[in-house]
């Protein structure tokens, strides 16, 4: 074909691939997401929430695949000449729109603030309160496994965040990776990707990182306890929890009222009886479709650009902190507890008052059961671990108040 190159066009070509213009940022965040593929996939580390978040990762590591670009308005200067034979010329503005990348129309969802409570909403339907019910004492178990939140907090300020930051890094305590979405949205956007990873990767590894402070914190002794089983919860009691947690929580720490109350929400289509289809959707085909679009987008926002600095390693370091002392204060409020108790609380289910539900209370029943074959704490560390899920939104409004 005449005045066509091969040659010049196979340059072209090669030059234009992603492989000519990857960073060398993107190669790393690309063999990241695939370790986070392999832990999801292979060791089965909360795959539901890994697997999106790996490959959105790879997405927006993809040079030129522009999935996170954000639409662009081009300003042209026309000029054109009037038909009625004076010959001026008539100079006008015209805007020609670029539409942006199909993550980032999924992401406002993030940055919005819908997406977490629509999870908070799933999370509820799936829920049962009436281990906390039962047993209320379980909700300072909660709240005391908080405690990893404002020490990570008052640690990020000393390492050089600023209080909004800080206050996103130390919501990672809370092991509760909706929350920290919810909170670093609203303080600190710019810090959601390392946030996001850390939360739902420490999640992921709960397994790993408790069982080492409780068996460091407790005795043989103290972890063989055995509780009594727990009482039955009415129908009146179940109804009625969502309403008041609701209405209280949200009368006292306004900011906390979208997860808490869609929580609750979830909850009350689950225990009221009269609303199965609207329980059924909202704990399968929406909690599944929206784990996919927070997920995905999150891992997004882990741009290689951004991601692979010191401030990144700051944050994967104060969120294991702050991960381990929620647990550390969890065990130790349970220990104070089976002592007041004389001895009929067992420690290891202040372990479970982190949100991870259920895997935290899991935990709790695995390292019991070590001690003791006959020892049966699941339904006793659910109590503590559904208040954590609460104590963390919670935790989540009062920064909202302090800094938001």
């Amino acid at each position: 074909m005449q005045g066509f190159d091969i040659g010049e066009a196979l340059s072209e070509f090669i030059i234009s691939t992603g492989f000519a213009t990857m960073q060398w940022q993107q190669l790393v965040m690309l063999i990241v997401a695939c370790i986070l593929l392999y832990l999801a996939i292979v060791r089965k580390f909360e795959p539901l929430l890994l697997v999106p978040i790996a490959f959105g990762m790879i997405l927006a590591n993809l040079p030129g695949a522009n999935l996170m670009a954000k639409p662009e308005e081009v300003i042209k200067l026309i000029e054109t000449s009037l038909e009625n034979g004076t010959g001026y010329i008539v100079k006008h503005m015209e805007v020609e729109s670029a539409n942006g990348g199909l993550l980032y129309y999924l992401y406002q969802g993030v940055k919005l603030g819908i997406y977490p409570p629509l999870i908070f909403l799933g999370v509820g339907a799936m829920t049962d309160f009436a281990p906390l019910i039962a047993n209320p004492k379980s909700l300072l178990l909660g709240a005391a496994a908080q405690l990893g939140i404002f020490i990570a907090f008052i640690g990020a300020l000393f390492i050089g965040f600023d209080p909004k930051e800080a206050g996103s890094i130390g919501i990672i305590g809370g092991a509760d990776g909706p929350t920290a979405i919810f909170l670093t949205t609203m303080l600190a956007p710019h810090l959601l990707g390392p946030i996001a990873v850390a939360a739902y990767s420490y999640m992921a590894l709960v397994p790993v990182i408790q069982p080492p402070i409780m068996k460091l914190l407790t005795t043989k002794e103290e972890r063989r306890i055995e509780m009594k089983q727990l009482r039955p919860v009415s129908k009146a009691e179940r109804v009625l929890f969502p309403i008041i947690v609701t209405i209280f929580i949200s009368l006292l720490l306004p900011p906390a009222a979208p997860l808490v109350g869609m929580l609750m929400l979830g909850n009350l289509f689950r225990e009221c009886l009269v609303t199965d289809r609207l329980n059924k959707t909202a704990q399968n085909e929406l909690i599944n479709i929206v784990t996919i679009f927070l997920g995905v987008t999150v891992g997004a926002t882990a741009n290689g650009e951004t991601f692979l600095d010191l401030q990144t390693l700051g944050i994967l370091f104060m969120g294991l902190f702050a991960f381990a002392f929620g647990t550390f204060g969890g065990v130790l409020l349970g220990k104070i507890m089976c002592k007041l108790s004389g001895g009929k609380i067992n420690p290891l289910i202040g372990s479970a008052g982190v949100s991870a539900v259920p895997m935290a209370a899991r935990v709790s029943q695995k390292v019991g059961q070590e001690a003791n074959p006959g020892n049966f704490l699941l339904m006793h560390a659910m109590g503590p671990n559904v208040a954590g899920v609460i104590g963390s939104a919670v935790a989540a409004g009062i920064l909202l108040t302090l800094f938001g």
